[in-house]
Parts: C-alpha cells; sequence; structure tokens
C-alpha cells in the first residue's frame, strides 16, 4: 500500500467516523455538504476518488479544518523522541506539542552528568518561574549561594530571577518540570 492510498483510506475513516459521532445519517452529511447520498457513500467507501471542493465541503460540514481531515497519519503526532545532549549530560522529552495553558512547555528531563559539562558554573537567569517533581534519583538545585538536595516524590518551585541550575547528584536523575516561555527557551536549548 502506498503512502497516497493509506492517507486516502485514514481521510474516508475519519469522515465516516466523525459523520457516526455526531449521530448523522449520510442523508444528513450529504445535506450539510452539498453532495448526494449516493456520492457520500461511494467517496467513504472508496469507490469514488474525493475531489478537494468535496473534501472541503465535507470539512465544513464537520466543523473541522481542511488540514484536520487531511493530515497525515504517520507516529510524527504521537510518538514524543527525546532530544540527547551529550556535552550537557542531558536528554529532554517535551511532553506537550505547541504551547500548553498559559504558554507553558511541560517536558521530562534524565539528567545524567552530575558535573554539568561545559559552562557548569555558569547559573542562568530568566524572567518567571520553574517549577519540577523529581520521578527518579536525587537532584542539587544551585539557587543563588545555596544548593538545596531534592529527591524522589519532592518537588521545587523558585523564582527563575535567582540565578540557577539543576544537577544530578550520586548518578542519573528525571525529571518533570514545567517551564514558562523564558524558562523553554533558556533549558531546552542545545548546547553550543
Amino acid at each position: 500500500m502506498t503512502q497516497e492510498s493509506d492517507l486516502d483510506s485514514t481521510v474516508r475513516m475519519r469522515i465516516r467516523s466523525l459523520r457516526r459521532a455526531r449521530g448523522w445519517s449520510l442523508d444528513n452529511l450529504a445535506e450539510r455538504a452539498f453532495l448526494s447520498p449516493s456520492t457520500l457513500s461511494r467517496i467513504e467507501t472508496g469507490r469514488r476518488r474525493i475531489g478537494l471542493d468535496q473534501l472541503t465541503a465535507l470539512a465544513r460540514a464537520l466543523g473541522i479544518s481542511l488540514d484536520q481531515l487531511v493530515e497525515s497519519a504517520d507516529d510524527e503526532d504521537v510518538v514524543i523522541r527525546p532530544q540527547r545532549d551529550e556535552q550537557r549530560g542531558l536528554t529532554t522529552w517535551v511532553l506537550n506539542r505547541g504551547s500548553g495553558p498559559a504558554g507553558a512547555t511541560v517536558a521530562k528531563m534524565r539528567i545524567t552528568d552530575e558535573a554539568g559539562g561545559p559552562g557548569a558554573d555558569r547559573l542562568g537567569v530568566h524572567p518567571g518561574k520553574d517549577w519540577f517533581t523529581v520521578l527518579s534519583g536525587t537532584v542539587t538545585l544551585l539557587l543563588g549561594e545555596r544548593a538545596i538536595r531534592v529527591e524522589t516524590g519532592q518537588a521545587a518551585e523558585f523564582s527563575t530571577m535567582i540565578p540557577h541550575a539543576v544537577k544530578a547528584h550520586g548518578g542519573p536523575a528525571e525529571i518533570l518540570c514545567i517551564l514558562d516561555h523564558d524558562g523553554q527557551r533558556t533549558h531546552l536549548h542545545p548546547s553550543g
């Protein structure tokens, strides 16, 4: 099966599934999309090619965008792959696509480098607040002149206007963090 026929099949399944989810018969959707019921039936079953004008009318009738109706069905929109930064001893999974509520980014981080890699003596500062919870291991939160140990099951919230960094302590650690726009830009950029 080709990628084109896979997408074609996915679009047909979406049309049928969205119609049924709304409790509409073929006649109901056909009327809303200005198509004949027999044309809609042939579109849904694959016995008729779908024209752009029909896709546009069906998307409008279903209350969705054309992009939503024809978006690719590959796994890139589902599977979150890690981003590794060997220099910083950091692996990151950005868990939300686009901005979350209030522009927040949710990320899981695996920190393996206790020394923090190059530039570890430089603590970052940016507007806002950071929040994280330790999923496994122990981290040291460097916050100004303080070094605060945060262990599995504990969480921390702090003003990011205080110079700060998070380092692994006693072995690899994993954290789940919520970052505002400035925190995302500061903490999730690759080294170099």
